[in-house]
C-alpha cells in the first residue's frame, strides 16, 4: 500500500505570496513609474507609499510613532493615482462599518479589563518581535548601523526586557530605533505608489505597499507558529495586536472623520503624506 507524505501547508503559503509578489511585479507595476515626476527645475519629486489604515490613523508612544492627527489634517493633495475610487469607497465604508460596529466596543471592552500599563507591555512585546522586519529593511536600504541598533535593541528587549514586555534598550540604555518596512525599501529605490488600493480589514494601500506587506509578513515570527502563516493561531495574533493598538487610539478616528468635508480624501491623502515621510526618514544623529 503506498501512502501520501503529509500535505505542507507552509509550502502551499510560500507559493501564495510568491505568486501574488510576481502578479503585481509583472501585471501591476509594469503600469507604475519607476521614478518620481520631474519638478519644474527638472529636481525628481519622490512619491510615496501608504500603511495600512490603522497605521495611518494612529499615534503611538514610542519611537516607532506613526502619522499624528495632526499630520493626517494638514495632509495636502493626493499625491497618487485613484483609477479604482468606487472599489475603494467601498471598502472604506466596510472598515468604517467594522470599526464602528466590532473594532471599537471590542477595544472599549478591552481597555476597561485591562489597565494601561498592561496593554503598554502588550504593544512593546509585539514592538519587539517585529525586529526581523526592521534590520532586514535597514540592511537592504544601506543602513547597517541602524540594522545593528535594531539587533541590539531585540537583545536586550528578549533578555533584560523579559521577552520584550519591557523597552528596557530605551528606558535603560536610551537606544531608539527607526521603522523600516519593505514598501519603505522599494519607495527609497525609486518605486513609486502606483495607486491607492483600500483593502478590507487592511485599508489603505498600493501595489508596492501590498508586495512589501507580503515580503514583511514572510518576516514575522508569529507567521510561523504553525505550519501555515494563515492559521487561526497567527490570525488571532494579528487581530489581537490590532485590538490592543486601538485600545490606546480610540477617538483618533472619530476626531479626523468630524473635522474632514471627505473623511475618505482626508485618510487618502494622509496615508501619503505618512508615508512620503517614512520613505525621507533617515537615522537619528549621532550623539556627540
Amino acid at each position: 500500500m503506498i501512502t501520501r507524505p503529509p500535505h505542507d501547508h507552509r509550502q502551499n503559503t510560500y507559493w501564495f505570496g510568491l505568486s501574488l509578489c510576481v502578479f503585481l511585479a509583472f501585471f501591476l507595476l509594469p503600469c507604475l513609474s519607476l521614478h518620481g515626476a520631474e519638478g519644474p527645475e527638472g529636481d525628481k519629486v519622490e512619491e510615496i507609499s501608504p500603511p495600512s489604515q490603522e497605521n495611518s490613523l494612529n499615534k503611538t508612544a514610542d519611537e516607532y510613532g506613526d502619522v499624528t492627527e495632526e499630520q493626517t489634517l494638514s495632509a495636502e493633495g493626493p499625491g497618487i493615482a485613484d483609477p479604482i475610487e468606487p472599489w475603494n469607497r467601498a471598502m472604506y465604508l466596510f472598515n468604517d462599518a467594522f470599526y464602528f460596529w466590532l473594532l471599537k466596543p471590542a477595544a472599549e471592552g478591552y481597555r476597561y479589563v485591562l489597565p494601561e500599563e498592561v496593554r503598554v507591555m502588550v504593544s512593546n512585546f509585539y514592538q519587539n518581535i517585529k525586529a526581523p522586519i526592521r534590520i532586514v529593511n535597514n540592511l537592504l536600504q544601506g543602513d547597517p548601523e541602524q540594522a545593528m541598533i535594531e539587533l541590539g535593541r531585540f537583545v536586550i528587549n528578549t533578555t533584560a526586557g523579559l521577552v520584550g514586555l519591557r523597552d528596557c534598550a530605551r528606558d535603560c540604555f536610551g537606544i531608539t530605533g527607526r521603522e523600516a518596512d519593505f514598501g519603505q525599501t522599494l519607495g527609497k529605490y525609486g518605486l513609486d505608489f502606483g495607486f491607492y488600493i483600500v483593502w478590507p480589514f487592511l485599508g489603505p494601500s498600493s501595489p508596492r505597499d501590498t508586495v512589501g506587506w507580503v515580503a514583511d509578513l514572510a518576516l514575522t515570527p508569529t507567521s510561523y507558529i504553525s505550519s501555515d502563516f494563515m492559521s487561526p493561531w497567527s490570525v488571532g495574533l494579528y487581530a489581537h495586536n490590532s485590538l490592543n493598538r486601538t485600545s490606546f487610539q480610540i477617538g483618533d478616528y472619530e476626531t479626523i472623520k468630524k473635522a474632514a468635508i471627505d473623511p475618505y480624501v482626508a485618510i487618502r491623502d494622509a496615508y501619503v503624506q505618512s508615508r512620503k515621510k517614512a520613505i525621507e526618514k533617515k537615522s537619528p544623529p549621532k550623539k556627540p
